[in-house]
């Protein structure tokens, strides 16, 4: 695992320092993201009426489907599903 990480933080550097650009850095992102658990994250649940419902913070990994009406993420080692409304994530 440790290689893993170190091997990302290696290819980001190399990119970063050679001008590769942000469509590369985020596909390091999200696969550091992927092997490590999740990043930092806030995520911020709405209403359709614009009401915060619950906000979230830790280490999450994001999934979606394909139509947006779906969120799922583990967090305390509970899954979280939230169907039909909107949700807010930042990287912390």
């Amino acid at each position: 695992m440790k290689r893993i990480i170190i091997l990302s933080v290696f290819i980001l550097g190399i990119a970063t320092l050679s001008g590769c650009g942000e469509s590369f850095q985020r596909s390091v992102k999200t696969f550091t993201s992927e092997y490590t658990g999740g990043l930092e994250r806030k995520v911020e649940v709405y209403s359709s009426t614009g009401q915060l419902l619950k906000t979230y913070e830790g280490k999450l990994d994001i999934e979606t489907n394909e139509y947006g009406n779906k969120v799922l993420f583990d967090i305390g080692g509970k899954r979280t599903i939230i169907y039909n409304a909107t949700v807010i994530v930042e990287e912390k």
